[in-house]
């Protein structure tokens, strides 16, 4: 490999993010990975679901590279947030599977084109955009939903850290975690009694 290679790094730095993301589920029952935490239905497996589309989209669609394996729900005819949640009927192993896949397919695409390969956005309500800057997005879009995949699960049972074995939070006992929350619950009610 070319020690100065743009699409390697950005490809590894996506990667990272992905991987991260599944590695989320690890662990976790059926209701677990699924288990709306927050007011929207935030759920893991809704995220890696709603990546899967994201990777097809981007990176096959976009460039005139379909990706065959699933609908594209931003600009199909699905309810609102269709990508965004499992239904009963759709496992786990078969929404990972087709993240994957969608992620393997845009590698493909990437080492395929040009930086400046130009795509077009499907219906009509995007222009023109280069693989260089869907690359630069979906980096930031794959980190952005690691970083919901994060609470998620923080929430779900309490895990956090962002790989398996390399936790990059301090280690402290429970009693340890609870001070530090009161110390920073303190700050805040402080800050706003004289804000």
């Amino acid at each position: 490999m070319n020690a100065c290679d743009p699409k390697a790094d950005l490809l590894r730095c996506l990667q990272d993010a992905r991987d991260v993301l599944v590695w989320k589920l690890d662990g976790l029952s059926e209701y677990d990975v699924r288990r709306p935490v927050t007011p929207t239905g935030t759920n893991l497996l809704g995220l890696v679901k709603h990546l899967a589309g994201a990777e097809a989209l981007y990176f096959g669609a976009v460039f005139g590279r379909p990706f065959a394996g699933t609908p594209l729900w931003i600009t199909g005819d699905a309810e609102p947030n269709a990508d965004l949640w499992a239904r009963a009927d759709e496992t786990r192993e078969e929404i990972v599977g087709l993240y994957r896949r969608a992620c393997a397919h845009a590698d493909e695409t990437v080492a395929a084109l040009p930086w400046d390969a130009v795509g077009r956005m499907p219906g009509g309500k995007g222009g023109e955009v280069t693989l260089h800057r869907i690359l630069a997005h979906m980096i930031g879009e794959t980190h952005r939903h690691a970083g919901h995949a994060d609470i998620v699960r923080e929430l779900v049972d309490g895990a956090t850290g962002q790989r398996p074995g390399g936790a990059n939070t301090p280690d402290g006992d429970p009693a340890w975690w609870t001070a530090h929350r009161e110390r920073v619950e303190r700050a805040a009610r402080e800050a706003g009694r004289t804000g």
